[in-house]
C-alpha cells in the first residue's frame, strides 16, 4: 500500500478517512444485510506534528472494527 500523502509535511488539523467496508466485504463475496451493519466507517484523527509519521490502520470485519495510531 502506498502513502496517501508523501513528500510534504501535513498541516496541523483534524482529518477524516472513510472506509467503505460494506462494499469491500460484498466484493469479497460475503452476503450482508441491506443496509449493512457497518457500511462506511469514518475515522477521524488529529495531526499535531506536521513532520511526524502517521500510520492509521483499520482492522475491520463485517460486524466490528478497531484502530490505533500505529507505528
Amino acid at each position: 500500500m502506498r502513502p496517501a500523502i508523501s513528500g510534504a509535511s501535513v498541516p496541523i488539523a483534524t482529518y477524516e478517512l472513510r472506509f467503505h467496508i460494506g462494499d469491500y466485504f460484498r466484493r469479497a463475496g460475503l452476503e450482508l444485510p441491506v443496509p449493512a451493519f457497518l457500511n462506511v466507517v469514518p475515522l477521524r484523527f488529529g495531526v499535531a506534528e506536521p513532520e511526524g509519521r502517521y500510520h492509521v490502520p483499520l482492522v475491520a470485519g463485517p460486524w466490528s472494527y478497531q484502530t490505533d495510531r500505529g507505528s
